[in-house]
């Protein structure tokens, strides 16, 4: 039988006491006050925060997200067990590198309790990759992403100008690169350089040199600064961790985007970052970058120099062998006396042919003019004119003969129209003119026809008996004159 005064016993009852009461009251024993939800998580709080202030946490990345307020939210996870974490804006800006999902990595912060939701929690203030491993593990994940993007393909590559005129170089400002890069251009090709300093490791350093790459891109040609035509991000030897900032994804897409070519110059030759991948070509030095970029001049003067005097050469020996053809031909070509031979023979025979044309011709024209001048003597041009003269005679009377008004004289009488025209020589036509002239030797009388029908007219006066008598004067032609009038 149970001692009723054990504490088993009293608990019991006490319990089964209070769990039939309505009402909270005061227990006979308890000093323990009753707290609220709150003050029980603000109390865990306090306490896990100064237990665990200080924790280092090894784990997989899980659930990783970064949210617009900038905050980072994820969960770390083992074998055993899950906890969640979070990093704060501020510390997200100063990580090293890009979590994401499947990463190991060390998370330094401390514990803490979120009461709204009864949840333990670390908060990350710094987070490194857990071991080489891990880093490698996360450098290949991300090149096989960039690279299914297509940021490293082979095809999308620039060919290097020959002979740049501006290089630019994104490295530090103050270390052994850059002025390895300037004395070996200006050994092998002086070349005007533009600068941009950037941090090229720590916290920040991607962002200034994808910025510097994107600068350059974004210079504008004809300004006041030259827009380079070939680009050198370059950077000393170091470890994987010194090396990283060339790793990050906004490097990798800021080279991979630029559309001048560049040259990647990180580390030494067995260090490979993902921006050797993404530059158009990858040098193995700085100092090697600066041998690509540039020709060696003394190698490209001598180079010149060759081409010269082996033009010049093929021009001589081109107008050597022309003469050589000239003079073989010149050889077969006929002689200037077997050419001209012919032809002044031609000259010869037709010079003396025009000799005796012009001797015919002269003494065709003496003959013509010995006729000409017969023809021109005094008695032959009397002959002549006598026999102009009887033809005119003749001529002359045969006018007379046919005049109208010559057989007048016999009796006879011309009769026309009173208002003149030809002579009437018929019936009809004498009535048609009703007024008439007749024409007698000694004058014209006029008249009118009366045939019975016509009302008369009163007759014309007549003209006087001494009017003179219309005749043809008779024409003689002029004498003609003579070239022996003067004689």
């Amino acid at each position: 039988m149970p001692d009723p005064f054990s504490d088993d016993v009293v608990s019991s009852d006490m319990l089964a006491s209070d769990m039939g009461r309505l009402v909270a009251e005061p227990v006979a024993g308890d000093n323990a006050l009753a707290m609220s939800v709150g003050e029980l998580a603000f109390k865990l709080k306090r306490m896990v925060e100064g237990e665990f202030g200080h924790v280092r946490l090894r784990g997989e990345i899980s659930g990783w997200k970064r949210v617009a307020s900038g905050h980072c939210y994820m969960a770390l996870k083992d074998d055993q067990a899950v906890i969640d974490g979070v990093i704060w804006k501020g510390s997200a800006a100063r990580l090293a590198f890009v979590p994401q999902d499947g990463v190991e990595v060390i998370a330094t912060g401390k514990l803490t309790t979120y009461p709204g939701r009864s949840k333990y929690q670390i908060v990350i203030d710094r987070m490194e990759l857990a071991g080489a491993g891990a880093l490698m593990a996360l450098l290949e994940k991300l090149k096989a992403k960039l690279a299914g993007e297509g940021l490293f393909d082979a095809a999308a590559k620039k060919p290097l100008p020959f002979m740049p005129q501006v290089i630019g170089v994104v490295t530090s400002g103050t270390g052994a690169v850059i002025r390895d890069i300037l004395h070996r251009l200006e050994d092998r090709c002086p070349t005007h350089v533009v600068v941009w300093p950037v941090k090229v490791q720590g916290e920040g350093s991607a962002a200034e040199i994808a910025a510097a790459v994107r600068g350059f891109d974004a210079i504008a040609p004809g300004g006041p600064v030259p827009r380079p035509d070939l680009v050198i991000v370059a950077r000393g030897g170091g470890s994987v961790e010194d090396l990283w900032s060339f790793n990050e994804e906004v490097v990798v897409r800021a080279v991979a985007a630029c559309s001048i070519p560049i040259i990647s110059a990180v580390g030494h030759e067995t260090d490979t970052t993902l921006c050797d991948y993404a530059a158009d070509l990858r040098a193995p030095t700085p100092t090697a970058a600066a041998e690509i970029a540039v020709p060696v001049l003394a190698d490209l003067r001598l180079t010149i120099d060759s081409h010269r005097n082996r033009t010049e050469r093929c021009a001589r020996r081109y107008v050597e062998r022309g003469r050589e053809q000239l003079a073989a031909l010149a050889r077969h070509l006929p002689k200037r006396d077997q050419l001209l031979g012919p032809q002044r023979q031609r000259a010869d025979d037709f010079g003396q042919r025009l000799d005796r044309g012009l001797e015919r011709r002269l003494t065709i024209a003496r003959g013509s003019l010995d006729r000409s001048g017969a023809a021109l003597r005094p008695a032959t041009l009397e002959r002549k004119l006598e026999g102009a003269r009887a033809r005119l005679d003749a001529t002359w009377r045969l006018v007379q003969s046919l005049n109208p008004d010559a057989i007048l004289d016999r009796g006879y009488a011309r009769v026309t129209a009173r208002d003149g025209g030809a002579t009437l020589s018929s019936a009809g036509a004498t009535r048609a003119a009703g007024a008439l002239a007749l024409h007698f030797r000694d004058g014209v009388v006029e008249a009118l026809v009366d045939d019975g029908s016509a009302s008369p007219r009163a007759p014309a006066p007549a003209r006087p008996a001494d009017a003179p008598r219309a005749r043809p004067a008779a024409v003689r032609p002029p004498a003609q004159p003579t070239l022996f009038n003067d004689l």
